[in-house]
């Protein structure tokens, strides 16, 4: 029998649980319990509905690098918007790319203010009905976004070619999960970042939709350390946790998956077949608060080249300039709260972002300040 959503945020299911929680916490000898939650929606989630706080003194949450928008690093923004200052191009990207601003301050948005053609589009399809009706112009399609966004961006440029459609290229932006979630347990100290401790992971659910919970076997055996693949609802998150804690207390590391209605082992094996068609593995790419790594990105394979941008246009870019005194590569770490930076609330928000953390709608500083209002207050 499918549950309603309301099942999955019902009060009494949600004591239930608390309860559970707290049973299985006083068994571990330790206290104090830090998760990480890979994915912006469990961020959102979890400040929208007071997990954390129902939580508070007994797990601690740790916001990771799963807003795609967030780890979009300097460089690659600045990429973009120099492409959008070129005239013959009209550049298309999805909305919340289009806040983040670049080296000079200026976001693609702004670029638009100014006359250069910058387009919001909900899908990447979109990009093909654009070029079909601009044949004297250069479409570039600025794609971003973890495993789940990464299939459509594969149809795209398979009906470009399939259509003969000459005008249109691709900046391939697609990351990898689990090449993320390797680096920061390789190297959970960074000099001028920090260092954050993780005992559990909860995967993400979309991107497992896609992939399947088979990648994630790994870390649990190697690096001994739990991951549980949730829904979003405070129920999901809340059975998820339960689930990471019982681990713990019965000294298990494994995978388990509490989003069976969605995620199975395998994942989506023809989006993968897809994906393999029209991408490879890039040797290294940067990412926004963990640098470059390795074997964490996707660009468009040899069969394919003739829409990849990066090829199609050749772009000279001085080295990137992070505002100094955005701690955004903190935040996507886990080393730092949005309310540990002093722009917060006050010089950055969602209307004005200095930072990406604070531009997409799955950024960690815009949950705090749109589910944390006191803690807002408290910094103005």
């Amino acid at each position: 029998m499918e549950l309603s959503l309301e099942a999955f945020r019902e009060s009494g299911r949600v004591r239930k649980l608390l309860r559970s929680i707290e049973r299985e916490l006083s068994s571990l000898p330790r206290d104090g319990f830090s998760i990480m939650e890979f994915c912006g929606g469990y961020t959102h989630a979890i400040m929208k509905f007071g997990i954390d706080q129902l939580l508070e003194g007994k797990v601690r949450f740790v916001h990771g690098p799963g807003c795609p928008v967030c780890v979009m690093p300097m460089s690659r923004i600045d990429l973009a918007i120099e492409l959008a200052k070129r005239p013959e191009v009209i550049l298309c990207s999805y909305g919340d790319l289009l806040r983040v601003p670049g080296s000079d301050r200026k976001s693609l948005l702004n670029l638009r203010a100014e006359g250069s053609d910058v387009r919001m589009v909900y899908s990447c399809l979109d990009t093909l009905k654009i070029a079909r009706e601009n044949p004297d112009r250069e479409v570039v399609f600025f794609a971003i976004g973890f495993e789940t966004t990464t299939p459509q961006t594969a149809v795209l440029i398979k009906k470009a070619k399939e259509e003969g459609i000459k005008n249109l290229s691709v900046v391939c932006n697609h990351v990898i999960t689990p090449a993320a979630i390797q680096h920061i347990l390789n190297a959970p100290e960074i000099r001028e970042i920090g260092r954050v401790e993780i005992d559990a992971f909860i995967g993400p659910g979309h991107v497992s939709v896609i992939i399947g919970t088979k990648p994630y076997h790994y870390f649990a055996e190697e690096f001994q350390k739990p991951v549980v693949i949730s829904g979003f609802e405070p129920v999901d998150i809340l059975q998820s946790v339960l689930m990471i804690v019982r681990q713990v207390a019965q000294g298990r590391a494994e995978v388990e998956n509490q989003y069976r209605r969605f995620v199975s082992y395998e994942g989506n094996l023809k989006a993968q077949r897809l994906v393999a068609e029209v991408f490879e593995l890039r040797k290294e790419f940067e990412w926004r608060g963990l640098g470059n790594i390795p074997y964490s990105a996707l660009r468009i394979n040899s069969r394919y080249e003739e829409f990849d941008a990066e090829k199609r246009f050749e772009l000279s870019l001085p080295k990137p300039r992070e505002h100094p005194a955005c701690i955004c590569g903190k935040v996507i770490r886990g080393v730092a709260l949005p309310t540990d930076c002093k722009l917060f609330g006050t010089v950055c928000t969602p209307s004005n972002p200095l930072g990406s953390c604070m531009v997409s709608s799955e950024g960690a500083c815009a949950a705090y300040f749109k589910y944390r209002k006191d803690l807002v207050g408290a910094q103005i």
